[in-house]
C-alpha cells in the first residue's frame, strides 16, 4: 500500500469512528463540513483542470446535501424545515450548473451558504449549553 493510500485509509477510519461515536448533532455538523469540503476540493480541481475529479467531488457533496435534505422533519420543523429543503434544492441546481459549466462561482456561492448553515447549527450545539 502506497503513502496516498494509507492515508485515506487512515482518514476514512477517523471519519467512521467519529461518525459511530457521534450524537444527532454532531452527525449533522459532519455533513455540513463534508459539503464544504467537497465544494472546496471541486473549486481547486477547476482550477487544475481535473474535469473527473470536480464531478466525483460535486457529486459527493450533491448526495450529502439530498442526504441533508432526506432527513429534515417537515412536521416537527415547520417553516424552518421547508425553508431548508428549499435552499437545499438551490443549491442542488448551482451545483449541476457549476459542474456543467465548470464555474466556481456557482459552487463559492453554495459554499457561502452552507458556511452560514454551519455557523447557525454550530452555535446551537447542545453540548455547549451544558
Amino acid at each position: 500500500m502506497n503513502a496516498r493510500a494509507s492515508a485515506q485509509h487512515y482518514r476514512q477510519t477517523a471519519i467512521n469512528s467519529a461518525v459511530l461515536d457521534a450524537s444527532p448533532h454532531r452527525l449533522v455538523a459532519l455533513m455540513l463540513a463534508g459539503v464544504r469540503e467537497r465544494l472546496n476540493l471541486a473549486q481547486a480541481c477547476i482550477e487544475v483542470g481535473d474535469v473527473a475529479r470536480k464531478g466525483q467531488a460535486i457529486s459527493e457533496a450533491s448526495m450529502i446535501i439530498g442526504q441533508l435534505d432526506g432527513s429534515l422533519d417537515h412536521k416537527a420543523g415547520g417553516d424552518i424545515a421547508a425553508g431548508l429543503a428549499s435552499l437545499y434544492d438551490y443549491a442542488q441546481r448551482r451545483l449541476l450548473e457549476g459542474n456543467l459549466h465548470n464555474d466556481s462561482s456557482k459552487l463559492k456561492e453554495v459554499d457561502g451558504l452552507f458556511a452560514d448553515i454551519q455557523e447557525a447549527w454550530l452555535a446551537i450545539d447542545p453540548e455547549r449549553a451544558k
